[in-house]
């Protein structure tokens, strides 16, 4: 595959990066086309600092299932821009950046020229419908701005938006028929039956609004918007693709396919046309809101009073570069400062605003409820981003990540099943992958002293959902100290999963002094010892009538008890307890025997049969970075005598699987969790387990780098003798004094300070591991 770099950031001097501690012009080193290809699924178009509108190109639309068999190639689209597509389809407003799951795509614009047609065409012959050719060449993306070449009508589209609002610019060529297409039928994860409905009324010959119900991921999904054209539309129409048309009654009176001002249906794509001189900028805004077209028009007018597009972006970049000088950094090479900060670009597009400006959103009950005090964030991909997300949210979002905790409080109130989301957007929980991982995001909270929110409610919050029955083998786990794995699939990661979220409830029950809280969750958080197989020496699925199950391959992935992994990685899975589980796995030299076999073992073909359970993009030996449940697995080696494998180790994955290129991300970025796992192990420490207030140490790869914290404070991290050779730490000094362990704390470093790394070619093997 071609590898690319924007040709303009090789130009950029390192020197110039983090010379001092006053706001810099950081954009320039984001390159949003990073995971654009193969497995990272990440979107190249404009959005504003975790914005509700993500406003990109969608390259191809491919249907949920093909002759009643599901399409694989629908994972390609998660975020419905392929770098290696030919064409564009056109540019919709909501995407998720990084997952492993597809949705979104609403309300796709596309310009066109010539002849109407109100069909996308087909890649291979793109001139059967909308879509047009493009070229990379003409290609360019930035942090709030993405413009692009429409080849086969010669017409240049410019996108930027602000948190609500996406802002279109396309300058036509000389033509006598110029359109702007609505296609209400296109969406990411798409199916026959996905739209419910949608409306779209035309108030005036600038004006449109209307909105989009849907029932994909999210069963029960209501989208409103409101669009306005910088120019009068000359006319306008609308086709309704059902077959057969839904009956329509006495509306069948009108002819409500041209210049009718209403008009609703499932599968819609309206057009509305204008005369246009070459070179003629058309612009259109287009706001959304989850409650009310009103309400979409109120966000338009807020966030975009008038029609300066540059305006707009350069404003919608200058938030931007607040976010990402929050972390100044002196980097070794060039390319290492555009993966740093398209890293902190990546962990800064979600979770996503969910309400209008007044503050207003629709909640999961579907009714309209209000914020009150803080912003209502959607899209928690907890299982993803509880890892590292969070936890460096705490450090660099600590009131955005608050805000995000009353989020999922409000979310809780507003569940029948009074739980805490899973894995929600958009109003919707999904019920996506396992575990209750809200829980450490909370505690984690709690715990870092972050709690802009009532403690007491939280953790009731969490008990409750820990404690419900009927949820994902929950009442197995409870009764039995294991989820069976004849009762319930993936039970062994279930178990462990279970466990570390109820070591998180015990921590912040103990902090708020609830010793009946800490003590029973405390009891539940050792139910990993239950599926631990000491004769194997690997986690391992457990039948209900307490027998192990008998068939077994530690490496398999498929009906062994386990999701997105095998036995092999799972069994490292015990984040909250190290030590013990390091005793019980033969103690320290058996387990970093164990652990360097896990990345230097070479796995047979048969266990890559099934590219969506495990890929060789993410994967290195054994041990699978694309897939999270690895992600603190190289900072293990930190509770061995062997603390200086973690740093060769996470200098080695770093290199592996962060490039600057559009293939570069080896996996799905996971709403930003790969991003902050880099920006973590960067720095030179990561938080193995949330809900605990220690970092564990590993090895920056950077030259230097200044944290500036919400309290005015300033962490500065240095490193001496810094090089790609000089992987190991000699020494430590925290203000000036040693620091003779392997971990750093959090206080330690909101309190600011000066973290000072001896870096080395070998190891240190007089280092002091983690007590």
């Amino acid at each position: 595959m071609k590898k690319t770099i924007l040709s303009a950031l090789l130009l950029i001097p390192a020197v110039l990066a983090a010379q001092s501690n006053s706001p810099r012009d950081l954009v320039q080193y984001v390159n949003p086309m990073i995971g654009t290809a193969k497995m990272g699924h990440t979107y190249p178009g404009a959005t504003a600092p975790f914005g509700m509108v993500q406003l990109s190109p969608d390259t191809d639309t491919i249907p949920y299932a093909m002759d009643g068999k599901y399409n694989k190639d629908v994972y390609k689209y998660c975020a419905g821009y392929q770098y290696d597509d030919p064409t564009i389809v056109g540019f919709s407003h909501t995407h998720f950046s990084g997952t492993g799951h597809s949705d979104l795509g609403d309300f796709l614009l596309m310009p066109t020229t010539g002849k109407l047609q109100l069909n996308p065409g087909t890649e291979k012959k793109p001139e059967s419908g909308y879509r047009s050719a493009f070229s990379h060449q003409n290609e360019k993306a930035e942090p709030a701005y993405y413009k692009v070449k429409l080849d086969d009508h010669n017409i240049t589209a410019e996108l930027t938006a602000t948190n609500r609002v996406g802002m279109h610019q396309y300058t036509f060529p000389k033509a006598e028929e110029a359109h702007v297409i609505l296609d209400l039928m296109h969406g990411i994860y798409n199916y026959d039956g996905k739209n419910v409905w949608t409306f779209v009324r035309v108030e005036n010959d600038t004006l449109v609004t209307g909105y989009r119900q849907t029932n994909g991921w999210a069963r029960t999904r209501t989208v409103y918007f409101a669009m306005s054209f910088s120019k009068p539309i000359k006319s306008y129409g609308n086709k309704d693709f059902s077959e057969p048309q839904v009956y329509k009654g006495f509306w069948r009176k009108f002819d409500q396919e041209k210049n009718f001002p209403e008009f609703a249906g499932t599968k819609l794509r309206a057009y509305f046309d204008f005369d246009v001189q070459e070179g003629e900028k058309l612009q259109v805004k287009f706001a959304l809101s989850p409650v009310s077209t009103e309400g979409a028009l109120a966000n338009m007018r807020a966030e975009v009073p008038g029609w300066d597009f540059e305006q707009v972006k350069q404003q919608s970049q200058a938030l931007w570069n607040k976010e990402l000088n929050k972390i100044q950094v002196k980097a070794l090479k060039q390319e290492d400062l555009v993966n740093f900060y398209t890293a902190m670009y990546h962990t800064f597009l979600g979770p996503t605003t969910y309400m209008d400006v007044d503050g207003n959103y629709r909640g999961l009950d579907q009714n309209i409820h209000k914020a009150d005090g803080f912003t209502n964030y959607t899209t928690f991909s907890l299982w993803d981003t509880y890892r590292a997300l969070h936890p460096f949210f705490n450090i660099v979002q600590p009131k955005r990540n608050a805000d995000m905790v009353q989020s999922m409080l409000a979310h809780y109130d507003q569940s029948v099943h009074k739980m805490l989301p899973v894995w929600s957007h958009h109003a919707n929980e999904n019920w996506c992958m396992i575990g209750y991982h809200s829980v450490p995001v909370i505690a984690d909270a709690v715990i870092k002293g972050n709690a802009g929110f009532d403690v007491e409610r939280a953790l009731d919050a969490c008990v409750a959902t820990a404690k419900t029955r009927y949820y994902d083998g929950l009442d197995y786990y409870m009764d039995l100290g294991y989820v069976p794995e004849d009762k319930n699939g993936s039970s062994v990661s279930k178990t462990l999963e279970y466990a570390y979220d109820d070591w998180c409830i015990a921590q912040m029950a103990k902090k708020l002094n609830r010793p009946d809280v800490y003590e029973e969750f405390m009891q539940r958080a050792q139910n990993y010892r239950n599926v631990y197989d000491a004769r194997t020496g690997y986690m391992r699925p457990k039948l209900s009538d307490g027998s192990w199950k008998k068939e077994f391959d530690p490496l398999d992935t498929h009906g062994q008890g386990f999701i997105e992994g095998n036995s092999w990685n799972y069994s490292l899975y015990v984040p909250h307890d190290p030590a013990q589980m390091i005793s019980m796995m033969g103690g320290k030299q058996r387990f970093a025997q164990h652990l360097d076999s896990l990345f230097t073992m070479e796995l047979p073909d048969k266990y890559f049969a099934n590219t969506e359970d495990i890929s060789r993009d993410g994967i290195i030996g054994n041990y699978v970075h694309g897939n999270e449940p690895s992600h603190h697995v190289a900072y293990l080696y930190n509770w061995t005598d062997e603390p200086w494998k973690t740093q060769e180790r996470t200098r080695m994955i770093l290199k592996a699987m962060y490039k600057p290129t559009v293939d570069g991300l080896g996996g799905n970025d996971d709403c930003g969790q790969m991003s902050a796992w880099y920006i973590f192990s960067t720095l030179g420490f990561y938080p193995v387990a949330p809900g605990s207030e220690q970092y564990a140490i590993g090895s920056p790869a950077i030259k230097e780098a200044s944290i500036h914290l919400e309290n005015g404070k300033t962490f500065t991290i240095r490193t001496k003798s810094q090089s790609d050779k000089n992987v190991y730490v000699q020494k430590i000094e925290l203000n000036g004094k040693p620091l003779n362990r392997s971990y750093l704390t959090h206080t330690e470093l909101v309190n600011g300070g000066d973290l000072v790394f001896y870096m080395g070619a070998k190891p240190n093997r007089k280092q002091v591991s983690m007590r």
